[in-house]
């Protein structure tokens, strides 16, 4: 991770509504590093979308620090405007313009000649597989094409700063995947700093490389995945599906360690790390994998974190 002034240093940040009797952030402190694929989580109402808006610079802060690049955008949010491209829930104002139209149109206003804003819209078009609508009004594309549009709209003008909320929402499978795969593709090829604002935790888990968890306006948890997930819980899983007619050999399987029978062919064993390879080994001597319908081994996902941080008090060590 580099060393250099992180993109964005939030110290202290409050912001209150209802005449300062809610705070929908309450004091928030973090730092967000050049390159970094970030994923900030939390419930609804947790304060996420209006830390979004002063990330971007369309809210400013009550109090408290928010520096992007090392300029206070809290103060000043010029900044924001020139560096920061933004997918928000908010539809675009500009539905009667063809996915075409504006994407020209955007990349125009980033400081792309008539031009090139033209050949980065195609290309973008093609890449998001958008061919067959580039001349049909945003306004008229079904959910899932319009959110393939706005992430177009998004990418245009390779703006160093994404802030992606809920990017998937409403693709299908093959899609969301794409975006996904897109995204690793930007910060490899590219060095953006993405922002990742999702309840797609199971999914988003294979871009983030640190994660943010708020609830209340508050941070309930701070750092990488694989912290994260030793806070829950350190030891292994390891799920065994006995075939049919083999349940006789779950004796086998509960004398294996701290085994939970799930089902009388579905169990699940835990182990520490470094007792899995013992384990699996008995495995394979006392039962065999011709007696086991599946089998898997995994680690506490990030969404088992979030679901046992979110709505938790804050705790000292977040």
């Amino acid at each position: 991770m580099s060393t250099a002034t992180p993109v964005y240093e939030v110290r202290d940040l409050v912001k209150t509504y209802k005449a300062g009797k809610v705070r929908a952030n309450d004091g928030l402190s973090f730092d967000i590093q050049q390159g970094e694929i970030f994923g900030l989580l939390g419930p609804n109402g947790a304060g996420k979308s209006t830390l979004v808006g002063q990330l971007t610079g369309l809210l400013r802060p009550d109090s408290g620090t928010l520096r992007l690049y090392g300029h206070d955008i809290g103060r000043d949010s010029r900044l924001a405007t020139e560096v920061v491209a933004a997918l928000t829930q908010t539809p675009l104002p500009l539905g009667d313009l063809t996915v075409r139209e504006v994407l020209r149109v955007t990349g125009h206003l980033r400081g792309l000649t008539r031009r090139d804003a033209r050949a980065e819209g195609e290309r973008l078009i093609g890449l998001l597989g958008l061919g067959d609508q580039r001349d049909k009004r945003l306004g008229k594309l079904s959910g899932g094409l319009w959110r393939l549009a706005t992430i177009a709209v998004a990418l245009i003008g390779e703006r160093p700063v994404l802030v992606l909320d809920e990017p998937t929402n409403e693709l299908d499978p093959v899609n969301r995947r794409m975006i996904w795969d897109l995204l690793l593709r930007l910060k490899v090829e590219s060095g953006r700093t993405i922002i990742l604002v999702t309840h797609n935790v199971l999914e988003a888990e294979r871009v983030i490389e640190r994660v943010g968890i708020i609830d209340h306006g508050r941070v309930v948890a701070w750092g990488t995945p694989g912290e994260l997930k030793a806070r829950i819980d350190s030891r292994v899983h390891l799920e065994l599906t006995l075939a049919d007619g083999q349940e006789g050999f779950g004796s086998a399987i509960a004398s294996l360690g701290q085994a939970t029978r799930v089902t009388d062919r579905h169990w699940v064993v835990l182990a520490g790390r470094d007792g899995m390879p013992a384990v699996m080994s008995r495995v394979l001597q006392d039962i065999g994998l011709d007696r086991l319908d599946d089998f898997r081994v995994s680690t506490p996902s990030l969404e088992d974190v979030y679901l046992h941080l979110a709505g938790e008090p804050l705790r000292e060590d977040a």
